[in-house]
């Protein structure tokens, strides 16, 4: 059994690369690229609807499709960065996404990009664990909130910046740009992580394939029940497959594989003993909420803003200005306090005001709004993301020894993923069934009707398509009072210093 203890920095490590920043820095630019794209894609997805001539449904699965390969096997790319180094799973990973994303912007069917997409995310699922697991093997733990700053901003940022880049080059070029932006900054990326990222030692691991197959299996019968639910109206699909059969075959799957797990003697691919540490735990529960309610709030606002209100997709992503503004202004400072503040009281801030947000944002959802009252609970929402992102990843890992470093950040980041694929298959369900409440078809007339050359809806369904979009705003809003529940059993961190009835808690073993 390994303790849960801080081992000392490597030695090769610290000869090597005096100072782990430039490492860090080289990394941020590929992580920032492959996050960005989580969200770009909501603010194109309207004009991808139209130019493609697909419904809202098939729309929502470029998102969705990308998201799940990208989910999945982070299981699996945590283990392989320690098996053959984070340096060069990176690599394979940045030039898969970056190829991946020539072939998004080349493609002239909703099929070939739902395909396309796929490949992405599993780019962005090889490249996505080494940022985490770099940081925890170069940075000592009480220092690791800094960087844990760093990294917690660029995730926050590009999820907040990439709808605004997707407006400006949707109305500049078209939204095939939103992936061609990708392969100069994939080069660039590529060339500063060959000259910059150390070359870490290695773990020999075996890699569980019956683990593998069994979570992708119960997490695709999850995601698509959830999502296409709203088709078929929540009954049959085809002869004896329906709906419901599906979504509990998701579960008992992914029940089967929780199982597997516990059972797995040597390299499971969820090490269930890392969840004897109680922030892994609650961070990883918590980051799941926040990721949940991102991915459900950007698809009904970017609708609502150029369906009913008529605006640009640059006029819309702007709107998401004030997010990013204040996120970058908070950040630093968030960053340091994690390192000193019990993490509980700076994740409260952020669910408490995300909530708020989310509900202020909603209820001002209609074709009357002024347009300066939105940017309000924007900016409000800016500080809810600087008062999560960077916390929450500090606080999750912070305790997770060398040797787990790759798991655990494979762990975490597929949470986190899993997390934004239910979101939108969720939110996908929820507008459906919100435009059909409203008397709005949720098939390609509604949308393109929000989306059509006359840039606006006749004013009765611009009211109840703005109705329904609003309603769809209690996902996000549910996700993040449910965190805020959630952050309440957060401990102490060890480097903290630990009260005494806390202490054996806080030393609990890793398998």
């Amino acid at each position: 059994m390994t303790q849960l203890s801080e081992p000392q920095q490597p030695g090769a490590t610290s000869s090597t690369t005096p100072s782990p920043w430039p490492a860090l820095w080289a990394m941020v630019i590929g992580f920032f690229m492959i996050l960005v794209d989580n969200t770009i894609v909501s603010v194109a997805t309207p004009a991808i609807i139209e130019d493609l001539r697909t419904d809202y449904n098939s729309g929502i699965w470029v998102t969705s499709a990308y998201l799940l390969a990208y989910a999945v096997p982070l299981l699996v790319t945590g283990r392989l960065g320690d098996r053959f180094g984070p340096k060069n799973v990176y690599l394979l990973g940045l030039t898969i996404f970056t190829l991946a994303s020539l072939w998004c912007g080349l493609t002239g069917s909703i099929g070939g990009l739902i395909a396309a997409r796929v490949v992405q995310g599993i780019g962005a699922s090889l490249l996505t664990p080494q940022t985490m697991a770099v940081i925890t093997r170069t940075f000592p733990a009480a220092k690791r909130g800094s960087a844990m700053a760093l990294w917690g901003a660029t995730a926050g940022v590009a999820t907040l910046v990439g709808p605004i880049l997707g407006g400006v080059l949707v109305d500049a070029a078209g939204w095939e740009w939103i992936f061609f932006v990708n392969i100069p900054v994939g080069l660039i990326g590529f060339v500063l992580a060959v000259r910059l990222v150390p070359v870490l030692e290695t773990h020999a691991h075996t890699i569980d394939w019956l683990g593998v197959a069994l979570s992708a299996a119960g997490m695709f019968l999850l995601v698509f029940g959830i999502q296409e639910g709203e088709r078929y109206d929540w009954g049959t699909i085809t002869g004896p497959i329906s709906v419901p059969l599906l979504i509990a075959l998701g579960v008992v799957v992914l029940g089967l594989f929780v199982a597997w797990q516990a059972r797995v003697r040597r390299e499971p691919l969820v090490p269930l003993g890392l969840f004897r540490d109680r922030n892994f735990s609650v961070g990883n529960v918590a980051i799941a909420m926040v990721s949940l309610a991102i991915t459900a709030m950007s698809l009904p606002f970017m609708f609502y803003a150029q369906g009913a209100r008529g605006w640009s997709p640059t006029e819309s992503a702007l709107f998401m200005t004030p997010m990013a503004v204040v996120l970058l202004l908070l950040s630093p400072v968030v960053g340091k306090l994690s390192d000193r503040v019990h993490p509980r009281l700076l994740t409260l801030v952020g669910f408490g005001t995300a909530a708020v947000a989310m509900r202020w944002l909603g209820s001002l959802v209609d074709p009357t709004t002024p347009a300066w009252q939105l940017l309000l609970p924007m900016a409000l929402f800016g500080v809810s993301n600087a008062f999560l992102w960077a916390p929450l990843s500090a606080t999750a890992t912070r305790n997770l020894p060398m040797s787990s470093a790759g798991a655990g950040a494979g762990v975490y980041n597929t949470t986190r993923q899993v997390a934004a694929a239910l979101g939108s298959a969720a939110v996908a369900a929820l507008i459906g069934s919100r435009l059909a409440a409203n008397g709005l078809q949720g098939d390609a007339s509604a949308f393109q009707s929000a989306t059509g050359s006359s840039g606006s809806m006749p004013a009765p369904v611009a009211e109840a398509f703005s109705r329904a979009m609003s309603e769809a705003f209690w996902l996000p809003a549910a996700a993040f009072v449910v965190g805020l529940v959630v952050v309440l059993l957060f401990e102490r961190p060890r480097h903290q210093g630990t009260a005494p009835a806390t202490a054996p808690a806080q030393a609990a073993p890793a398998a």
